[in-house]
């Protein structure tokens, strides 16, 4: 069984910076996928940066240069840096990790997820 607690959340200025962090109790060896999914008002959960089990890492569109994805196995923490915030940004995070090395976009493809958190950007 893994659990994931998730910290970092909160409100902050159009191009400040937040971090999200998410400790994947449970599972300690680090060879696998967390992700980080959002949701805006009114739309779906979707994929904004990933991390395997090799440490690779991709990210949306909408944040490539912006967000950054790293992981720290003695911790077994992930975390999510996201610099030159905007607007668009705002929405409700989730930290999620899949029991692979390998990551998939698809929600579907995760086997814990984290209760969400907001992040809000004001202008």
């Amino acid at each position: 069984q893994v659990q994931l607690v998730e910290s970092g959340g909160g409100s902050v200025q159009a191009g400040g910076a937040l971090r999200l962090s998410c400790v994947a109790s449970g599972r300690t060896d680090g060879r696998y996928c967390m992700g980080w999914f959002r949701q805006a008002p009114g739309k779906g959960r979707e994929g904004v940066a990933l991390i395997n089990g090799a440490d690779g890492t991709g990210y949306s569109l909408s944040v490539k240069g912006r967000f950054s994805i790293s992981k720290d196995h003695a911790k077994n923490t992930g975390y999510l840096q996201m610099d030159r915030m905007n607007p668009q940004h705002t929405a409700m995070s989730y930290c999620a990790i899949r029991l692979s090395y390998g990551c998939s976009w698809s929600k579907g493809d995760f086997d814990y997820w984290r209760q969400r958190t907001q992040v809000t950007v004001s202008a």
